[in-house]
């Protein structure tokens, strides 16, 4: 786990008994996640994520855990929601989410993905690869890039598409595909390196300024080409989540599901967030996966940007 305040690296210790201490017959906040089944493993980093968060904050909600696999939510809900039910928390797979949805609930719902229907009383939070492209487009606007050139690994293509989608919608230059590093570029001119830590590792020639690279390719504790720049959840690199360590050292996980654990620690900060507030009012707190904003019940994530200086990581 990368944490940066100049940028160190460090681990802590957790001792967790705390799933047992949570559980009981009937919840405030339900909490309905995939146990088993293709999500399970992502959803076992998501519940250690709320669970840490839960009890960093003391909180006096009871949490009641479901798991979710080969159920519909209909069942779900009729069988676990009662006048106890402050709020839910989940499902995580889209069908699940649409289906919450076409349910109508009288009972707020913080879902885990994002579908295109929505409902006023489901908010839709998920790690999506918009919010990572548009905060990196945000930092090669300051950098004042009107061409993008996309070096990308052909092992990794289809782990990078969605992100390549995302910010090819959004970035407002010409954006050009090469196969090797271009050898002459403006002042302008940006590249960006789509694939995994060894094959950046690996090539040569790299220009120091207007370098970036989408976040999948960090590994814990490696160091990065001087110059690159990259968009990630800040709890990972910057220690002002204790939760988040706790929750890695009980549980060394590769950085995609140690992603899951600040997911599910910003996932249990929304709902006590939101129990507190009127409907109407906005929330915003700096998160562990990036400056969160809700508004009308939509909420809005912008990642934190990161630059390699060499010797260690610092905000971009």
């Amino acid at each position: 786990m990368i944490n940066n305040k100049k940028v160190n690296y460090r681990q802590t210790v957790l001792g967790l008994g705390l799933m047992s201490m949570i559980f009981t017959t009937h919840a405030d906040v339900l909490v309905i996640l995939p146990e088993t089944g293709p999500l399970a493993r992502a959803s076992s980093s998501i519940k250690l994520g709320i669970s840490t968060a839960y009890q960093a904050t003391g909180a006096k909600t009871v949490l009641k855990f479901v798991n979710t696999d080969q159920k519909s939510m209909n069942a779900i809900l009729k069988q676990h929601v009662n006048k106890q039910t402050q709020m839910i928390i989940g499902p995580l797979a889209r069908q699940d989410v649409e289906e919450v949805i076409k349910l109508a609930p009288k009972v707020p719902v913080l879902a885990l993905n994002e579908v295109a229907i929505q409902h006023p009383h489901v908010l839709q939070f998920s790690l999506s690869k918009n919010d990572d492209a548009g905060a990196l487009i945000n930092i090669m606007q300051t950098d004042h890039i009107t061409k993008l050139y996309v070096l990308q690994q052909a092992e990794t293509a289809q782990e990078s598409k969605a992100f390549f989608n995302a910010l090819s919608a959004q970035f407002q230059g010409q954006i050009e595909l090469v196969k090797n590093i271009p050898t002459k570029m403006m002042k302008t001119d940006g590249l960006l390196l789509l694939g995994n830590y060894a094959w950046i590792r690996q090539l040569k020639k790299l220009p120091i300024q207007n370098l970036y690279m989408q976040a999948l390719a960090v590994e814990d504790s490696q160091p990065l080409p001087k110059g690159i720049k990259f968009c990630d959840v800040p709890s990972l690199y910057i220690a002002d989540w204790k939760d988040v360590m706790i929750a890695y050292q009980q549980n060394p996980i590769p950085m995609a599901y140690q992603r899951l654990y600040a997911f599910g620690g910003d996932a249990w900060q929304i709902t006590q967030q939101y129990l507190s507030k009127t409907k109407t009012a906005n929330i915003d707190f700096n998160g562990r996966t990036g400056k969160i904003h809700i508004e009308n019940n939509q909420i809005a994530r912008q990642p934190m940007c990161f630059v390699s200086t060499g010797k260690g990581l610092a905000v971009a």
